[in-house]
């Protein structure tokens, strides 16, 4: 503890100083909204088929997923049943 500082030559715990916090200029709305702009220009926005192609691999691995769950809960459910004698 001595070595990393947390205590000194006695013991005693050494407290670090506070760093005095750091105030921020305030933005006021109208610079706000125009920087939110500014950096929404500069983003890289997919053009129409990728979003179509995006969207429909998303939407086949849902279904795939889903039906895998599907079956794996139908089939737990099946045995489950045949254990218990339902």
């Amino acid at each position: 503890m001595r070595r990393m500082g947390a205590v000194n030559e006695q013991g005693a715990p050494v407290r670090a100083p506070v760093a005095p916090s750091q105030t921020r200029e305030r933005v006021g709305v109208f610079r706000y909204i125009r920087e939110v702009r500014d950096e929404m220009r500069k983003v890289s926005w997919p053009k129409w088929p990728e979003v179509r192609r995006y969207s429909v691999i998303v939407l086949v691995a849902v279904v795939i997923i889903t039906s895998y769950i599907f079956g794996l809960d139908s089939l737990f459910g099946v045995l489950s049943g045949w254990l218990y004698k339902d």
